[in-house]
């Protein structure tokens, strides 16, 4: 899978140490092409804690090396301590080892600019078209790897240094957090101790395997549910996915809120901290964060196509404070252009700490919708080439109705008064998505129905 998201496929197979190598190389040539012609530039590299991940490593900086680049590796880390690092040694990019939620069998390459967040579109299928022309980036003065591991301190210190440290740490708030054997569990147990927290961490250690399936959603997460059960007095549960990137919001029941409410809670921080601002995230994400921009005005939601390099222009371009997806991905750009799971950990706990009363009284006092998510793999439907075909009927179907306003950037999503329904190819998989959102769940049942017969899918996508 080679898309905005950089490269994903399974080891030994599809993603290779020469694969590794080559991609490398290609966002090498693709770096070296706007800097002058003596630099002698660096680069970070990091990954996610796969057993795999040290071999590929090791072939993609082999590849930086050679295109003439030194190479600070951070070893395991969290994708956003990467774009941190970035910034923060001065380098003129990154790449991460990382196939962020996907199972153990996979691992990926996710490319970062000089900004620390992810190549726009252009810029990545610049790479892509590298990478497939087979230009293999070579220098004649060889780059220099070296180690660092200061990378989780400098995040968790970023992180401090911009949330009530003091409020918090008064509330001693007892935390159960599951890292999955991931990159953010050291920075998390660290973020969460220099909080004043008391922490039950679950699946803490780097073993090269993944605790349970790793994406942070319901069906992964009993282990974490069941500990904040039978644990007294715990305060919140969170979950982090591979490269922490992404968090997950259990309350103090042991119940799962749902990876939409990561990005609400952060943002309703931010503008009780701010009074309003512009914010920005994917057609895909409900409409709570509207609810809450509303009740900040004069706020608005930007909508942009899914992908996080999508939602940081959209933050980018309109001075925006923050953002993110409704997959668990909170951006904060006081911290880095990176979803990231322990700047969300920090701002939620300071939103706990701010409001004085439990996770699920907060949760109690936002708006409430029904999401359904289902999915196809392309190949039953006629593959990639079956899709515009796809998107045009669902257009057709839906512009019978007065009331349905279509945006069609990324696929298509049909906002009605009651809900809404977005079909989309996936950048990560080789699926198409089909999300819809209203105030229950029959309704966005109906809504998901409608669209799959307007697509003219044989079978109902279903997760």
């Amino acid at each position: 899978m080679l898309s905005v998201s950089g490269a994903r496929g399974l080891v030994g197979k599809s993603m290779t140490p020469d694969v590794a190598r080559n991609f490398s190389a290609a966002f090498a040539d693709h770096i070296r092409s706007a800097l002058p012609a003596n630099a002698r530039p660096k680069l970070i590299v990091g990954r996610d804690g796969r057993g795999s991940g040290s071999l590929l490593a090791d072939a993609a900086c082999e590849g930086l090396c050679a295109a003439g680049f030194d190479v600070i590796d951070l070893g395991i880390v969290s994708t956003p301590t990467v774009g941190l690092m970035i910034g923060h040694l001065e380098a003129v990019g990154g790449i991460v080892l990382t196939a962020s939620h996907n199972p153990i069998e996979w691992n990926g390459l996710k490319t970062l600019n000089a900004d620390g967040l992810a190549l726009p579109l252009d810029e990545a299928n610049q790479v892509i078209a590298r990478f497939r022309a087979g230009k293999i980036a070579t220098s004649g003065v060889r780059g220099v790897r070296t180690q660092c591991g200061d990378g989780d301190q400098v995040h968790v210190d970023k992180v401090l240094a911009n949330v009530n440290v003091s409020a918090i740490r008064s509330k001693h708030f007892l935390v159960v957090l599951d890292s999955v054997n991931g990159g953010g569990s050291r920075a998390g147990k660290m973020l969460l101790d220099a909080l004043g927290c008391e922490v039950v961490h679950l699946n803490g250690e780097h073993t090269g395997t993944f605790a349970h399936t790793p994406e942070p959603i319901e069906a992964n997460l009993g282990q974490l549910s069941q500990t904040v059960r039978s644990t007294k007095s715990v305060a919140i549960g969170f979950a982090q996915d591979p490269d922490a990137d992404r968090l997950a919001v259990v309350d103090e029941h042991g119940k799962f809120i749902g990876e939409e409410y990561t990005l609400v809670l952060g943002v309703m921080r931010l503008l009780q901290r701010h009074g309003h601002g512009d914010l920005a995230t994917n057609l895909s994400t409900s409409r709570m964060i509207d609810d809450l921009a509303a009740k900040f005005s004069p706020s608005r939601v930007i909508r942009t196509a899914v992908g996080e390099a999508n939602v940081v222009a959209g933050i980018k371009s309109n001075g925006g404070i923050g953002g993110g997806e409704g997959n668990g991905g909170f951006i904060w750009p006081k911290i880095c252009w990176v979803r990231d799971s322990l700047s969300s950990m920090a701002l939620i706990l300071e939103l706990m700490a701010h409001h004085g009363g439990t996770l699920s009284e907060i949760i109690d006092g936002i708006p409430r919708y029904s999401m359904i998510k289902r999915k196809l793999d392309l190949a039953s439907m006629g593959g990639q080439s079956a899709v515009p075909i796809a998107l045009g009927k669902v257009r057709d179907f839906f512009a019978k109705r007065s009331e349905a306003q279509m945006n069609q950037t990324d696929g298509i999503r049909i906002d009605l008064a009651d809900g809404w329904v977005h079909l989309r190819a996936s950048n990560t998989e080789p699926i198409i998505r089909l999300i819809a959102e209203a105030g229950d769940r029959t309704r966005a049942e109906q809504l998901c129905d409608e669209c799959s017969r307007a697509a003219g899918f044989s079978e109902s996508p279903s997760f």
